[in-house]
């Protein structure tokens, strides 16, 4: 399962964990939150963006094995969650 993305191609064959995060800025320091955590603390910090996160890392490995999407809108991030999803529907 070949996932043609605007980064490049992703197997999803080898896929580990799948999440999405915002990118926020608190303070100076940049991290990526859960969206329900980010819409929780909207009000405290600043998103600048949003996240789809592909983890290829087996469980115990110390150096992670990811590829990362980003977007400027959440309604992009959960647009390409779609298209991701539907690789699993099938």
């Amino acid at each position: 399962m070949i996932y043609c993305s605007k980064i490049g191609d992703i197997d999803l064959g080898k896929l580990v964990r799948l999440y999405p995060a915002a990118v926020v800025n608190v303070d100076g320091e940049v991290a990526e939150m859960s969206l329900e955590w980010a819409d929780m603390n909207a009000h405290r910090v600043n998103i600048t963006s949003y996240v789809l996160v592909f983890d290829f890392t087996p469980s115990g490995e110390k150096i992670r094995d990811k590829k990362e999407i980003y977007f400027k809108t959440k309604d992009e991030l959960f647009l390409a969650m779609q298209e991701v999803a539907q690789f699993f529907q099938e």
